[in-house]
């Protein structure tokens, strides 16, 4: 199921210029659990981060030009690799 909970891929253009709107998050190199309750639809600037589903179903791996969406009801830890700068935006 939880396939289903997250996704990466290239964004297209109007998604870009959608995304330098949003707020931008930054974290430090880490290991945390996270849990979303509203989706979750980011840009990624820069780094590199893996997310895995507590479940252990599914991860995805991610980097600097991706468009990662984290559906609600997904329970999970990240992973931050090399310092994650992103836009973001939740609902």
């Amino acid at each position: 199921m939880a396939e289903t909970l997250m996704s990466v891929r290239k964004p297209t253009q109007a998604e870009i210029s959608m995304a330098k709107k949003w707020p931008v998050w930054e974290k430090e190199p880490s290991v945390f659990d996270w849990s979303y309750e509203q989706r979750e639809t980011c840009l990624i600037l820069e780094g590199r981060a893996s997310v895995k589903a507590k479940d252990g179903s599914t991860s995805v791996s991610f980097g600097p030009g991706d468009w990662v969406v984290f559906e609600p009801g997904l329970e999970c830890v990240w992973d931050v690799e090399k310092k994650i700068r992103k836009h973001y935006r939740f609902g």
